[in-house]
């Protein structure tokens, strides 16, 4: 039986408080959330169950914590402060875990008193270890009890397995680890039944990232099926794009609802992109890509450009505007390639490597002109500026091959008949053209 050396118990997580990104205290950890893998894979933490000081429980995810020590829990980025509730196939350490018995291979019986978990990359995490304390025929666990304790490789404790008779939630395991396009291809070919039950307990993030997979008759009828609240959520959870096509394809009492209760920051990039024609520039950009300021060194655009939640093709260039910086920006100025940056010492300003033979796109320039724009310039990402010189966003190379391939492309790669997509898009047959 071997332990691990770095892991965590949650039980010394309990009532440790919450900082947020500025520092401020947030609240305290009241529990932590698993969720159950398969392929003999250790149980995935999904993040921490945070009490406010106002007594309203929220869920963070594990992504969003920075630094875990004796005394505190750091956390970046924003926090959903809705209240928190447990989706079907999550499990709660210690409401659900502690005080547990189990039956020891050697016949004796055992409680759970404790579960560490461990970091095994970047902002993911996974149950570790076991504390077992044994208890005599007839005792009942309490804590400060003397039986005698041992501590055990999540494996060796049956609780922490997935049975055969657990089907959906085997299921829901070997979804946790895969890419968003298999997920949606499982969900294409499930039955109704099924799928509304995957749904149900598949966490926000990975159903909105499966879902801008799917076909987009699929998207609206999933999104039309969930609950206006749950559907408001996988929403901001999407790309602004992916959001706001699918957004162009509801009822317009529907669309409006939807976006009302939407975080305001994320719907607001939403409607921005409503405004623009399909197979255009402007219809297909995200509102998201890497602005700096003029004054922004080499040194500042590497370390935004390491952020992993970035897109390897958002993540190829950066942009230089005048303040504001927030999408419409300030006076746009150019942009500069990463690999530039790689080149240059890190105090160097920005501004001063600007690309100044890359003239932005329109918003309005059509699919056409957008495919040669990057066929002309090498790029994977391409600016896109407005009338007045803002920045309004940029077109990534995913988008772009979305828009030029035919409109039921993601159906035929979901029934694996994608050849007449392949070739329409290699004999320049395209939407929008």
């Amino acid at each position: 039986m071997s332990v691990s050396t770095s892991a965590v118990f949650v039980s010394r997580l309990q009532g440790l408080p919450v900082l947020d990104a500025t520092g401020d205290p947030l609240g305290k950890v009241r529990d932590v959330v698993i969720q159950l893998r398969t392929a003999k894979r250790a149980p995935r933490v999904k993040g921490l169950v945070v009490e406010l000081f106002a007594r309203k429980r929220i869920f963070v995810p594990i992504a969003r914590v920075r630094s875990i020590d004796i005394t505190q829990v750091a956390i970046q980025g924003q926090v959903d402060t809705r209240r928190f509730q447990r989706r079907d196939a999550e499990t709660l350490v210690i409401e659900s875990l502690f005080d547990r018995t189990i039956e020891r291979p050697n016949g004796r019986r055992a409680a759970i008193y404790d579960v560490s978990i461990k970091p095994v990359r970047a902002m993911e995490w996974e149950v570790a270890d076991v504390a077992l304390r044994e208890l005599t025929t007839g005792s009942r666990f309490r804590l400060g009890s003397r039986g005698a304790t041992s501590i055990h490789r999540w494996s060796e404790v049956p609780d922490l397995l997935l049975s055969s008779t657990q089907e959906t939630d085997h299921l829901l395991a070997q979804l946790v680890d895969m890419k968003p396009a298999d997920v949606a291809r499982e969900l294409h070919d499930m039955g109704p039944e099924r799928r509304q039950a995957v749904v149900r307990a598949l966490d926000d993030t990975q159903l909105a990232e499966a879902m801008e997979e799917l076909p987009e008759d699929e998207q609206i009828a999933l999104l039309s099926a969930l609950e206006v609240e749950r559907a408001a959520d996988v929403l901001e959870e999407m790309d602004a794009d992916d959001a706001a096509d699918i957004i162009k394809g509801l009822p317009s009492h529907m669309a409006e609802d939807l976006l009302q209760r939407m975080e305001p920051e994320e719907a607001a990039d939403v409607r921005g992109l409503l405004i623009y024609a399909d197979y255009t520039a402007g219809g297909m950009m995200t509102p998201e890509p890497v602005i700096l300021a003029t004054d922004a060194t080499v040194a500042d655009a590497l370390a935004r450009v390491r952020n992993e939640e970035l897109s390897p093709a958002l993540a190829s260039m950066v942009f230089v505007c005048r303040p504001p910086l927030d999408i419409p920006s300030g006076r746009y100025v150019g942009a500069v390639h990463t690999q530039r940056l790689l080149r240059e010492p890190p105090s160097t300003l920005v501004s001063a490597l600007v690309d100044q033979g890359l003239e932005p796109l329109n918003p309005s320039s059509p699919t056409a002109e957008v495919s040669r724009f990057f066929a002309t310039y090498n790029l994977v990402v391409a600016p896109v500026v407005n009338a007045e010189k803002q920045l309004v966003g940029a077109v990534a190379v995913d988008d772009l091959i979305d828009h030029m391939l035919p409109e039921d492309w993601r159906g035929d790669q979901m029934d694996g008949t994608d050849d007449g997509a392949l070739d329409a898009l290699g004999t320049g047959e395209v939407s929008g053209g």
